[in-house]
């Protein structure tokens, strides 16, 4: 349990520490927070195939093919359905600039709350991870949200400086948006603790989250500004460290 909440910490505190580097920065070029995001999408593939989708049909037994791909599409479905609540993220990345221009506070506010729904969800799948008992799988598919979320901190910094917010509130912002991530983690947890019977398509139903937003919300970001081809090769570079990774640990 120690461990648990520790990597909950760390999987939130990932935010706040890439909203430091946003306040370094204040404005972060799209080229470097491309790269950033798109290893990070790479990491949460990796991350989502091997320490999830694959666990899952190890734990479903004779059926576990089809827990597996059903757990997989009512994850996808879930986020789906937030996304009808709450606008896509890589459209609402635009409020950066906008900001700059007219101050439109109340869709940079929108931006920031949109990214702490989104990371419930994946808090939820780190700590899911932890209820396989596998600690070195869970540990990865930690640090790949955590990875995911320094460049989710950097970009929630300069729209809301711009749009005239204090410093101290705008920090405050970041740090609740981590917070809503360790709830998550420990809403998984305790889930799949409780409950183990629902562990395999607890653990499909997170991967299927994670692929819903590297699909839907990552790659787009990534795509949008002309960087194509370093966000493909960054997106590799991750999945093949994580893959290389998960090697090594066994």
């Amino acid at each position: 349990m120690q461990l648990v909440l520790l990597t909950s910490l760390g999987v939130g505190g990932a935010t706040v520490i890439g909203s430091l580097i946003g306040f370094i920065f204040k404005k972060i070029s799209h080229r470097f927070s491309d790269i950033v995001l798109s290893f990070a999408a790479g990491v949460m593939l990796a991350a989502a195939v091997l320490g999830l989708i694959v666990p899952s049909l190890d734990y479903g037994g004779k059926f576990g093919i089809i827990v597996t791909v059903a757990g997989i599409f009512v994850g996808a479905l879930c986020l789906n359905l937030v996304d009808k609540i709450v606008p896509h993220l890589h459209k609402l990345m635009g409020a950066e600039d906008e900001a700059h221009n007219n101050a439109n506070l109340s869709k940079v506010l929108l931006f920031v709350s949109a990214i702490a729904i989104h990371n419930l969800p994946e808090g939820i799948a780190a700590g899911v991870g932890f209820g396989s008992d596998n600690q070195a799988q869970a540990l990865m598919i930690a640090g790949g949200i955590a990875l995911q979320n320094i460049p989710e901190g950097m970009v929630i910094i300069g729209p809301m400086l711009a749009a005239g917010v204090t410093p101290k509130k705008t920090f405050i912002a970041a740090m609740i948006t981590g917070l809503v991530e360790v709830v998550g983690t420990l809403i998984g947890y305790f889930a799949v603790s409780v409950a183990s019977v629902i562990l395999p398509f607890a653990l499909a139903f997170a991967g299927g989250t994670m692929l819903y937003v590297i699909s839907d919300e990552m790659i787009p970001e990534t795509h949008a500004h002309g960087h194509q081809r370093g966000a493909t090769y960054a997106l590799l570079v991750g999945f093949c460290v994580m893959l290389v990774t998960d090697v090594l640990l066994g």
